[in-house]
């Protein structure tokens, strides 16, 4: 009896295995077999990509980014929907690949040797080197032999090596200071070269070109790696969907829309310089004045605070076009103004315009009504106005996670925002929204309710 269950149980655990390692044959037979055909007859392509500065964020709600947007042509060119997965790092990446969560990776993916045996690497061969970021003038360093005596700030990792590299093949002498990248991102230190708070740091040149449009004071010429190789890439056993990529990037490339792309990330200035607060004299702000007066009481806002959004959002021009794409007197998104009822080419319309912005400040004094000070809420509206709800959510998220208020802004909140370009702080399970360049959107609020209190001081109500 006992030899008869022994035999019985035996005989099930090996089914149960076979079984096991059938449905893992299975499920990586089924992998291998995705290629374009198959990716065509589901009418969806699943890129898997980072979120950074260079690849893909959300900013006020729409999703944006160099590699996302040539993901996006790359779709259309195949009659596709898009789909975007994220990963917290290139390993991630492969690993999601391999898996079969995603099609292809949208990511300039460093090309090595080591990944050649499962990567098809594709499309556009894009080439990075790391560079040192310096203020313009006179001064800048021209040859990497002056960099001894130099004091250069970076974060721990490669820019670190690399400089180490480089200072033990000069013979010493370059003054490395290491800043912890839990409390300042090499973003921060490219800010603080462009403020003068240092002299020096290190970016790649992708990253550095990016910044170099908030911070036109950069200069980002001097080379002090090898160049590294990186593009899209696609499963060993996806060759057609790689031939795809290699002719629309071929074709593409000096395409219109390619372009544009490119210059909206990497050329266009995304500063704005503003005048004194007083733009006209009779003490009045501006041409919109009865605009704003009319369409503040709706909101409950003062309206010489309308006036300085619509300022430090266009300097009052209706016809200004953001590297965004966000449009007319008060800035709106495309997505944003249909939502709220603006005709289609009246985005520009200064009533239109201003009309829809109250509504949609309407709505956010609505999903931040728990910020029960008003002048704390208007500071919430004002973020999310600029960056996105999403990201202003994220930040107060983080708040509350790490022991602040999360209905105070300064301090609090912003502490937050200022760190949601940190991979540490906008890859926390809290944050939904992943990164953001949290800068932009605190100094936007700090200029838009300083200005307002100049206006109030000097402007009748």
């Amino acid at each position: 009896m006992k030899l008869r269950h022994l035999i019985c149980f035996c005989l099930l655990l090996c089914v149960g295995l076979f079984a096991c390692k059938s449905k893992g044959e299975q499920a990586d037979e089924a992998v291998a077999h995705i290629d374009l055909p198959q990716i065509q007859e589901q009418g969806k392509l699943v890129v898997l990509t980072i979120n950074s500065s260079t690849s893909y964020f959300n900013y006020r709600g729409e999703p944006m980014g160099f590699q996302y947007e040539l993901a996006q042509q790359f779709a259309k060119s195949l009659g596709l929907e898009l789909e975007v997965k994220t990963a917290k790092d290139e390993a991630e990446l492969v690993r999601m690949l391999l898996d079969g969560e995603g099609d292809l990776i949208a990511y300039n993916l460093a090309v090595t040797n080591h990944r050649k045996d499962s990567l098809i690497y594709c499309g556009e061969e894009n080439i990075t080197h790391q560079v040192i970021v310096q203020r313009k003038g006179r001064g800048a360093l021209k040859d990497v032999t002056e960099l001894v005596g130099k004091e250069v700030y970076v974060n721990r990792g490669k820019y670190r090596t690399r400089l180490q590299n480089l200072d033990e093949e000069l013979g010493g002498g370059i003054h490395i200071h290491e800043i912890d990248a839990d409390s300042v991102s090499a973003e921060d230190l490219i800010t603080w070269v462009a403020e003068g708070k240092i002299n020096y740091t290190v970016a790649t040149n992708e990253v550095a070109r990016i910044n170099r449009t908030y911070y036109p004071n950069l200069d980002i010429s001097l080379e002090i790696s090898f160049d590294q190789r990186s593009s899209w890439a696609v499963r060993k056993t996806s060759p057609l969907l790689a031939k795809a990529a290699d002719s629309w990037h071929r074709e593409n490339i000096n395409s219109a829309a390619f372009r544009a792309s490119a210059q909206r990330y990497f050329e266009l200035e995304k500063h704005t310089v503003h005048s004194d607060f007083l733009s006209l004299k009779n003490g009045k702000i501006s041409h919109f004045d009865d605009l704003f007066r009319k369409y503040a009481k709706e909101i409950g806002w003062d309206w010489r605070l309308l006036a300085s959004l619509a300022y430090t959002e266009s300097n009052f021009d209706p016809t200004v076009v953001s590297w965004a794409g966000a449009k007319g007197l008060m800035q709106l998104m495309p997505a944003t103004a249909r939502a709220l009822g603006v005709p289609a080419g009246k985005e520009q319309d200064p009533e239109e315009s201003v009309k829809a912005a109250t509504k949609y400040i309407s709505n956010l004094k609505q999903i931040f009504s728990k910020v029960a000070d008003a002048d704390e809420q208007v500071k919430f509206v004002l973020a999310a106005y600029n960056a996105g709800v999403g990201h202003v959510t994220d930040a107060m998220a983080l708040a509350e996670k790490y022991g602040h208020d999360k209905y105070r802004w300064e301090h609090h909140v912003a502490h937050y925002m200022l760190l949601k370009s940190h991979e540490e702080y906008y890859q926390d399970p809290v944050c939904k929204n992943g990164y953001f360049r949290g800068m932009e959107t605190y100094k936007f609020v700090n200029e838009v309710v300083d200005r307002a209190k100049a206006y109030q001081e000097k402007v009748r109500k």
